[in-house]
């Protein structure tokens, strides 16, 4: 019978593994490699090429320290579908194509640092959708292409350090479009020259500290960037505190750079601190108060208001909601909804407390067209009661001596103030004691003492009873005690 009829399948499976060159299961260890289960160790084997073929179950790669200079499109003929990891640091490389990437979808850390790598054309990843860790450090890479990191969506540490970048790549910061899951950039060792660091600054904690900027010594030196940097140290961002010393920048005038962080007060810029965090809104808005920690994805926050009530869920009223991703919402604020609000965060290794002053206007938004309008309304109201006033005064009509001419002589009235104490006595007659009726001309006639009175008040007819010695006096003529008519008691 044939030989391996006679042998049971263990002792098959035996000698089929005796058959594989240095133990490697399943397939076929290249040569000068050492393999280990699924791992695939080429390093320092002074290749040219990546080896070929290369078994299908391998799932990390490492041809470091060798002469592959060019890592073209066959280098992987056959989809390798296990593959999470090629290590290709130290070869040299110069060139990559675009194409490189087709069969290995499901690689997770890429290392193509310490090489010679110039540019990263178009799409040059974008067949790794996969890809978390890739390392670029330690090339001579001065272009980006803008879509160079298209489609790596759980990219989450980029190196691009030790290169020779002189402009900031923003596009795969931006709106977080590109890399939305990126948590580390390293850029240090560059040839940078400027930094946005106002749309850094909005960048979440967790990803600025995870920003390094250092030994980037042609940075110009401006108080945007000092905030940045000012506000991390004081955060203990480890990006900045670690490596604050390395944090340099150039000044106009100075032969070389110094400490970004000495630039507080000192001139020509004389750049300021600030605050931690302070929003501003007006009455009945609706505000978001972002928790910006360091740590990513961690559950244990709560809020606590200025009132001293620790927000953990809805508020009461509705008005106050602990948002999914730890922001606080406020909404239809009051005046007394104004203070500090503190974020604490249990991180992994140390807790985390984050001040944010809320300052709450007391009006609306349309609030200083408002009070322009009050204060022109005021100021019209015036000039209209200042206006009334002088028609009052200058407009009003003559009321002066040379009008009582044509003035219609009052009626007579019994009892009137014309007759009063102050109205003219009548003389007694003679002894008979009757007393007699005065004589008054009815145009002109004389008066009291011989005084000639231009115009006078026609005679009563006599009264009977005891009011009937009275007459009516003449309304421009005052008798008083310095009259020269006697007054009889």
């Amino acid at each position: 019978c044939h030989p391996c009829v006679a042998m049971g399948p263990l002792s098959l499976l035996l000698a089929l593994s005796l058959l594989s060159p240095r133990g490697a299961a399943g397939g076929t260890c290249p040569p000068r490699c050492v393999c280990a289960s699924n791992l695939l160790s080429c390093s320092q084997a002074n290749l040219s090429a990546v080896p070929a073929p290369l078994p299908r179950f391998t799932a990390v790669l490492d041809v470091s320290h060798n002469n592959v200079t060019r890592l073209r499109a066959d280098w992987a003929p056959a989809r390798l579908p296990h593959l999470h990891a090629l290590l290709l640091s130290h070869n040299g490389l110069t060139f990559v194509s675009t194409e490189a990437f087709t069969n290995v979808p499901r690689l997770r850390h890429l290392d193509l640092s310490s090489n010679r790598l110039r540019t990263l054309d178009e799409n040059l990843f974008s067949d790794l959708g996969e890809l978390e860790v890739l390392l670029l450090y330690n090339n001579e890479i001065t272009t980006v292409d803008r879509t160079a990191f298209e489609n790596l969506g759980r990219l989450r540490k980029l190196y691009l350090g030790q290169n020779r970048i002189a402009r900031f790549p923003l596009e795969l910061l931006r709106e977080g479009s590109r890399l939305p899951q990126l948590a580390l950039l390293d850029l240090s060792a560059n040839r940078l020259r400027a930094v946005p660091a106002g749309e850094l600054q909005a960048l979440p904690a967790w990803l600025r500290d995870r920003l390094y900027l250092h030994n980037n010594p042609q940075l110009v030196c401006d108080c945007p960037l000092f905030q940045l940097l000012d506000r991390g140290h004081r955060r203990r961002l480890s990006a900045v505190v670690d490596f604050q010393d390395e944090l340099r920048c150039v000044l106009p005038g100075t032969p070389a750079p110094i400490r970004i962080l000495e630039l507080a007060g000192r001139q020509p810029l004389n750049c300021s601190r600030v605050q931690e965090a302070v929003l501003e809104a007006h009455l009945g808005d609706s505000v978001t108060l972002s928790c910006d920690s360091r740590w990513q994805g961690v559950r244990g926050r709560h809020w606590v208001t200025p009132g001293g009530e620790r927000v953990l869920g809805d508020g009461g009223n509705g008005s106050v909601v602990l948002l999914a991703n730890g922001s606080l919402q406020l909404r239809a604020l009051r005046p007394e909804d104004s203070g500090t609000y503190a974020c604490s965060v249990a991180g992994p290794l140390l807790n985390e407390t984050l001040y944010v002053e809320l300052l709450v206007h007391n009006f609306t938004l349309h609030g200083p067209h408002d009070t322009l309008n009050t204060a022109y309304t005021t100021l019209v109201g015036c000039i209209l009661s200042v206006v009334l006033v002088l028609i009052y005064l200058y407009l009003t009509p003559c009321r002066c001596c040379c009008c009582r001419g044509t003035e219609k002589p009052p009626a007579p009235r019994d009892d009137s103030i014309n007759s009063s104490v102050l109205s003219t006595t009548p003389n007694h007659a003679g002894g008979t004691g009757e007393p007699g009726g005065s004589r008054v001309a009815s145009g002109a006639g004389m008066g009291q003492n011989g005084r000639f009175k231009g115009g006078g008040t026609p005679p009563m007819p006599p009264r009977q009873g005891p009011k009937a010695q009275r007459k009516v006096s003449d309304p421009d003529s005052v008798s008083s005690v310095f009259s020269d008519t006697p007054i009889v008691v």
